[in-house]
């Protein structure tokens, strides 16, 4: 047996769990920068927050000069409003972007140099400032991974900086401040968690030797595999309710718990072929992140699924379709997951996202390029194979020439 799990010093799940963040920060800074979205500058929530900082004798400045899609101009910014405060740790609350902008800020303001320098895997050489991470969506599980993504202009993608040393000190996981997310919000975020479930889930599967190697993604294991799937029951079971019906605070609870779960599962087996494509067609469309990977997962499964028998019965389960052969359950997986995904309004195809079909094959190329990604992928991700998905999400099928897979692995 092969089990491997990286996650924060602490998590702390529950409605009001937003209240234990002072005595959090107590434990480990006195100087604490906030780095807020901009919607939360003048909410309630960042103001009782600062008043209780205060409260326990810790001085705080706020930062919310956040952008959507985290270009590398905002993370130096987080950086000088830091360094002018002297921050000694930071609080991060907001989506994904915010809390990634803490990540990059503590990078840089703990080891210099510029963003770039710590591109891809395992560049980043040694600890940060704690983060405590306050996620206000549920989907990026960035509150428990080594990972941060960033927009460089130099570049035509998103760019990943991967290493252990991202991942925050603390999570405080409060679903109470996910009820004002919108649908379209609720929908995108909860695509990207049930990315992370299905795709850690049916991940390249790890081995001790990992343990030793560069890898960031350690791939697969026992342990994350109970996550997974964990998630993807949670996910399976609030998601669309959530989406219908925002104030329902269980529903809210269950796709928060399954979107933390899912974090803690793919920060260290990894996410695979949908989230390598998305990065090409994200960049083209302009479209957001958990809109790209929830479309393009029911055919990254298909891709996956002669590799992948077991495991997709297992997630179509967990969805709710009951106990029939391996086989018939493998099938239906992807299928279950476009079902979902289509209640809560994620397209069905490439063509409605705006992306040209004449860059199919400059998308594939370029999605093979992420090699944290394909490389976790069960089946190779050749150019060919990442080209028939392509092709799939385009026209809107859920069908491969097998003649286009790989080794499994």
């Amino acid at each position: 047996m092969y089990a491997v799990l990286r996650s924060p010093e602490e998590i702390v799940f529950g409605r009001g769990a937003r209240r234990a963040v002072s005595a959090l920060v107590a434990a480990r800074g006195s100087r604490a920068l906030i780095i807020a979205d901009p919607f939360l500058a003048d909410s309630v929530e960042i103001g009782e927050l600062r008043t209780e900082l205060e409260a326990a004798g810790l001085r705080s400045a706020l930062f919310t000069d956040v952008v959507p899609e985290l270009p590398v101009s905002a993370i130096l910014s987080a950086v000088r409003a830091a360094a002018d405060f002297e921050a000694d740790i930071f609080i991060a609350i907001g989506g994904g972007s915010s809390i990634d902008t803490a990540k990059m800020a503590a990078v840089v303001l703990a080891h210099g140099g510029d963003v770039p320098d710590y591109y891809g895997e395992g560049n980043v050489p040694g600890p940060i400032a704690p983060i405590i991470a306050v996620p206000t969506t549920a989907g990026t599980g960035s509150e428990v991974t080594p990972v941060a993504v960033v927009t460089d202009p130099a570049r035509e993608s998103k760019v990943g900086v991967s290493s252990p040393y991202l991942i925050p000190a603390v999570a405080v996981c409060d679903p109470e401040l996910t009820l004002s997310c919108p649908p379209s919000v609720t929908a995108a975020s909860g695509a990207d968690a049930l990315s992370h479930a299905i795709e850690s889930y049916t991940a390249r599967k790890g081995e001790v030797g990992d343990l030793a190697s560069s890898r960031v993604f350690m791939g697969a294991s026992a342990l994350t595999d109970l996550l997974g799937l964990e998630a993807i029951r949670c996910l399976a079971a609030g998601l669309a309710q959530a989406y219908r019906q925002p104030d329902d605070i269980q529903a809210r609870t269950l796709t928060m718990f399954g979107s933390l779960l899912a974090g803690l599962a793919f920060g260290t087996a990894g996410t695979a072929a949908a989230h390598a494509l998305q990065y090409p067609i994200g960049a083209v469309t302009h479209t957001s992140h958990g809109v790209g990977v929830g479309l393009l997962l029911p055919h990254a499964m298909a891709l996956n699924a002669p590799a992948r028998q077991q495991e997709l019965a297992d997630v179509a389960r967990a969805m709710g379709a009951g106990d029939k052969p391996v086989n018939e359950l493998a099938d239906a997986a992807p299928q279950l997951v476009r079902d979902l995904m289509t209640q809560i309004g994620i397209p069905h195809t490439l063509e409605e996202l705006g992306f040209p079909r004449d860059r199919l094959d400059w998308a594939a190329e370029q999605g093979t390029h992420a090699k944290r990604l394909a490389d976790n992928n069960p089946v190779g991700l050749t150019v060919e194979a990442a080209r028939a998905v392509l092709e799939a999400a385009y026209a809107g099928t859920l069908s491969f020439d097998p003649e286009t897979l790989g080794a499994s692995r």
